[in-house]
């Protein structure tokens, strides 16, 4: 589909929420089911520090990654979707991969919310965000003001540890959903590449995102799909305007030349196409990229290649008869070649 048949979809419009100049995204309702707390923590624990401080952040991963794993060549760092549970996407897709992930060790943050710590009593040194936050890479409540996409840093840079880790070819930073916006904005302003040195790759997947961080203002709608104004549009996390999380340490130039560079494969599920799915921004910003996950999807990548041109080393791949489903996406054919079976291709 080209940009301009993108641009011209016209779906049902879906009512937005006050176009307002906000900081975060504006969703219709934040769902039961991401505010209330998660049955399960993880019950392992990185400490991430940073120059404001630092904090425990739960975590699960597939293989002791204190001591020497002389035969980890993959390394995948994933990413839960807005409600936090989906810790064990990681296990069944090493399952499904089988041999291409004999030699894999897979990471499953956790990025809790204050009802999270609260319920289960966990310790004041356990980071918390707000609801809306760690997917934009927001400071955290607390114990210390970090950002997810300091810990993402923090994750890749153990990885990247070669007395640990001596044959490590490749991290791969994938999430789906929120975890999928997480990632997305982490490959624009993140520290992946200088984290995991020379000799590592690093590629990145972003799986039915709500939105994306575009570069430049032009998007499919001039803002809400009904087509009243949005000054919210460009603002992060949908543009690089207004406030930016105090990690942001590149200028909106810098930040695209690389993005566009990046190693990023999008998968979009063909079925993910409910307008009023209860977890879909709706925000007018968001509304602005087009009404649904695989429109937005599409219209977002037929906009990277008119801006990016030769230079955009990128690919969609669209996963057929797939909802809005992470354990679905990351366990398809399409999802285990992305995480798993792929080469290691130049980390730039």
């Amino acid at each position: 589909m080209t940009l301009l048949r993108s641009f011209a979809r016209r779906l049902a419009a879906v009512p937005c929420v006050a176009c307002l100049l906000v900081v975060g995204p504006v969703h219709a309702a934040i769902p039961d089911v991401v505010a209330a707390p998660v049955a399960i923590v993880a019950e392992g624990r990185f400490e991430i520090e940073g120059a404001a401080g630092r904090g425990a952040l739960p975590l699960r991963v597939s293989r002791d990654w204190t001591t020497p794993q002389p035969d980890v060549v993959k390394a995948v760092i994933l990413v839960h979707g807005w409600s936090r549970r989906a810790l064990d996407v990681g296990d069944t897709a090493v399952t499904r991969a089988g041999n291409a992930a004999a030699h894999a060790i897979v990471v499953s943050p956790q990025f809790l919310i204050p009802a999270d710590v609260q319920a289960h009593r966990l310790p004041d040194s356990v980071l918390r965000w707000g609801v809306e936050d760690w997917k934009s890479g927001r400071p955290a409540l607390g114990p210390a003001p970090l950002s997810a996409f300091e810990a993402l840093d923090a994750i890749v840079a153990r990885l990247a540890d070669r007395r640990l880790f001596p044959h490590l070819a490749i991290i791969v930073v994938a999430g789906h959903s929120a975890g999928g916006q997480l990632v997305q904005r982490y490959a624009a302003v993140g520290n992946a590449l200088t984290r995991a040195g020379a000799g590592i790759a690093v590629r990145y997947v972003v799986a039915n995102p709500s939105s994306y961080l575009y570069f430049g203002e032009t998007r499919p709608y001039a803002g809400r799909l009904d087509g009243a104004p949005c000054p919210a549009t460009d603002r992060w996390p949908y543009g690089l305007a207004g406030a930016l999380p105090p990690y942001v340490r590149v200028t909106a130039a810098q930040a695209e030349a690389g993005y566009v560079a990046r190693n990023i494969v999008y998968l979009l599920g063909t079925d993910d196409t409910d307008p009023a799915h209860p977890e879909l921004d709706r925000s007018c910003a968001a509304e602005s990229q087009g009404a649904t996950r695989l429109e937005r999807g599409r219209a977002y990548f037929d906009a990277l290649r008119l801006r990016g041109g030769s230079a955009l080393a990128q690919r969609l791949v669209e996963v057929p008869g797939v909802g809005h489903s992470g354990r679905r996406m990351f366990t398809s054919p399409a999802g285990l070649a992305a995480l798993f079976m792929q080469g290691a291709p130049n980390p730039h």
